[in-house]
Order: C-alpha cells, then structure tokens, then sequence
C-alpha cells in the first residue's frame, strides 16, 4: 500500500489492503504510541470502536479489540453507528481512543481505520506516523489482570449520541414535517429515523436494511435519485441523504429538487449569523464550493474562508482561525460547536429547524444561493506536475478575465492519477461549456505525456 497512514486514516480494499493483521498491529502500535506521550499516565486506559455496516467490519473490529486488549486497553465495542457518533462518544465518555472502521462513501468491499484522541479529534500527521514506525516491533506484554477487556454496548451507545442531537436544536421541535431519511443501508440506519422522530417529525425511512453488503448501493448521498423521487411520492417537506458512516447530508426540497452542500451552508451560515452564533461571521469552503455561494455570503454580511479541497483541510482553518461553521459540496458540513467532525444527522436536524423556525420551505431558504453553471472536464494522459506551464497558465488567465465576476476556472491536478481537472463556472452553461472545453484542449496539448 505505500504508505499505511493516508488523510483520513488507513484506507483500502478489505482483507488485501486493509486487513486483520493491520488492524490488530495498528492497534497495538497506537496504543504504545498513545502511552508514550502520557496520555494514559495516572489512569487505566479506555477507548471506544465503532463502525459502520459492512460485513467487513465485523472482522476488523474484532482486530482492533483484541489489538488494544492485549496492550492493556479497555475496550467499549459500540457496534454499528456513524463516524460523527464515535467521535462524540470518545469525547462524551472520556475515553482515551476512539476507533471507526469506515470507508464512508466508497463501494462495500473498501473498508478504512481511523483513530481518534482524547475529545474526539483526528490524530495528528506526526502521531499517525508515529504509529506506523511501531507497528510490528517486539515489545512487553501486560499478563493476567493487566490485559484489557472487552465491554459490548449495542444500546446504550447510541441512545446517548441521538439525545445529544436532539438537545443541539435547544427548544426547537419538528412536528409538523415529513421528512424522508435515506440512510443509505449504512451507519445510521437504526439511529437516524429515531433522531428525527425524537425530535417530532414525521419520518419516512428509505435504504435502512443494512445486510453488510448493500452499504451505499444505488442509495444515500452519492445516489440521490431515489431519495428525489420518495419525497415527491410521500409529499414531504423535505428529504434528506445520508453516506455510509452518516459524515455527510445532502437534502432534497419538497419539489423533488436536488440541495447540495454549499447551498445548506448558505442556509446554516445565514441562521447562525442572524443569531450572532456565527463565529467572526465566517464560513469556511473549498475552492470546489461553487461561487453562487460565495456570493450569496458577501450579499448576507459573512465572509468567506477557501481551503483545499477535503474536510481535513476544512477543520484545519477552522481551528486556526476560530471559526465554527464550515465544509464541502459533498455535504461534508462541520459545525463545531457540536461535533469535531462532519456529522449528517446533525445537519439534517439544523436544516429542518430552520424551516419551523422560519416558516419558510427549504427551496425558498435554498434559493439564497444561486448556483453558478458549472462544468468539470477530466483531462487524462497528461503531466499532472506541469499545470505551472506558461502558455497554460496565460491562457487561465485570459478565460478567467473574460468570465470577470460572473465566473471563475479551476485547474486541479490529480492526486493519483495522470490527470488534470478543468473546472469552469460562468453565467450560463453554454459560456462555461465553451471556456472549459478551450482550456482542456490547451492542457491536452501544452501536458500530453
């Protein structure tokens, strides 16, 4: 696999890349990592796994459970529940690790290991690193009442996740909407009807029969198809989509109309901003984010923060600059005064009270972010190191000044591939056409390998 440690966690193809010995080695390894920095100094240490519906899972797991037992770690196995709520629990609970075996959106037969400190946080670049240095190497085994055990809480657990979602929307209830829930046959396929309806909605469940191998098939955020047509059958307020660990929410208007991440961040920014909730009245993007948002947050008073694209270099700008509300078109959205990570329940739950708190649909609040025409055009057989080419680089600059404020060109060089993404934005879908199949021909011919 190169390097085990990718940005979020360890990730792969289940039992080739990302296997028991793996597992149980990198629970080890992060285990004495963990206690040689001090973090279990004075206490008997705990940590907490979770993950989400894959039958791979179950595997893994059981791994990472016997790995951090036999270091000397008591382990809370909570089963099934999403990314976000392992997060919270870590923290809620005061346990030292959190673990989620998770590939989120990819296909089933994927599956990842994330570890998580003290307060649910991602682990950092130097500590992941670390881990990996030690997996493998000989060390001194805890005997008898020293090695840790292993606690099931299949209950428990999430009941606890889904009052603290509830209790974020302070007073607010939800009766009155119906609300359709696609869960993607994932994570939040047991606690994410009970949170809406703990919160007074009336809730219609789609792909909640998890079987270990129909996790994000044909469903949830990636395909929203069906979760578009449920609500114009149930005629339903609102609908919203879930990943497979529930990290993530796109939503859909009562019309059947598609609600992306960046304009249910132009709805949560706006909420908070009214409140004065909205920490130094700022939220937090990718360069992705499509500049009708942009807009729309200059014409409400709240300024506008642009990182790379991926939800770690979100949370990364959002710790540095103080700031609370960020995240992707994905839907990847992070409030932090919540959650420490992107959390679709959470969303979904903000959303919906914002319509009862307005009285206002969603495809009315929605509409204050006017989405641009955009294009993304692949370019492959290319030198993804070169986009620095001079010809090229002018010929941005041109499509860019004749797009002016109206649009805008975004060059992205693969990460893994000999590929170069072309993405434009203008005023209407033919100019952005147009521009975009221009610059892909300026790549093709200044890059070709």
């Amino acid at each position: 696999m190169g390097r085990l440690f990718g940005t979020d966690g360890v990730r792969g193809l289940a039992n080739r890349d990302v296997t028991a010995e793996v597992a149980l080695d990198a629970s080890v390894a992060a285990a004495h990592v963990l206690a040689s920095r001090g973090d279990f100094a004075g206490h008997r240490p705990r940590a907490l796994i979770g993950r989400d519906s894959r039958i791979s899972g179950e595997f893994l797991s059981a791994a990472v459970a016997a790995g951090l037992a036999s270091a000397g770690v008591d382990v809370d196995n909570v089963g099934i529940l999403p990314t976000p709520a392992v997060a919270y629990l870590t923290a809620a609970r005061g346990v030292d690790i959190g673990v989620v075996l998770s590939a989120s959106h990819n296909p089933m037969p994927d599956n990842g290991i994330k570890f998580l400190a003290r307060g649910g946080q991602k682990l950092d670049d130097d500590v992941e690193a670390a881990i990996e240095a030690r997996m493998g190497e000989d060390w001194d085994r805890p005997l008898g009442a020293d090695v840790g055990r292993i606690r099931m809480d299949l209950n428990l657990a999430g009941q606890q996740y889904v009052d603290h979602l509830v209790a974020t929307i302070g007073g607010t209830r939800l009766e009155g909407l119906r609300i359709v829930i696609d869960c993607a046959n994932g994570a939040a396929s047991e606690v994410g009807p009970v949170a809406l309806r703990q919160a007074g909605a009336d809730v219609v469940v789609i792909n909640a029969s998890p079987d270990g191998r129909n996790i994000n098939e044909a469903c949830g955020s990636t395909h929203p198809e069906q979760l578009q047509a449920a609500v114009v059958a149930a005629h339903a307020d609102l609908g919203v989509a879930l990943d497979g660990d529930a990290d993530r929410c796109l939503a859909v208007d009562a019309t059947g109309e598609l609600v992306d991440g960046d304009q249910i961040m132009g709805v949560l920014a706006v909420a908070m901003h009214e409140r004065g909730d909205l920490r130094h009245d700022t939220l937090v993007t990718t360069v992705m984010s499509n500049l009708g948002l942009r807009i729309a947050m200059r014409e409400a008073g709240i300024a506008t923060v642009e990182t790379g694209v991926g939800d770690r270099y979100v949370l990364e700008a959002m710790r540095a600059g103080g700031f609370g509300l960020g995240g992707e078109q994905s839907g990847h959205i992070i409030m932090a005064a919540h959650a420490t990570t992107g959390d679709g329940l959470l969303t979904a739950l903000h959303l919906a009270a914002r319509v009862v708190q307005t009285g206002r649909p969603l495809a009315e609040l929605a509409g204050i972010v006017r989405r641009l025409p955009q294009i993304l055009v692949n370019v492959p057989g290319v030198d993804r190191s070169r986009t620095d080419d001079p010809v090229l680089v002018e010929a941005v600059a041109a499509a860019t000044a004749s797009l002016g404020d109206t649009g805008r060109v975004l060059l992205r060089p693969s990460g893994t591939e000999p590929l170069v993404r072309v993405m434009v934005e203008a005023a209407t879908q033919q100019e952005a056409d147009a521009v975009a199949n221009e610059l892909a021909g300026v790549v093709r011919e200044r890059l070709s390998l």
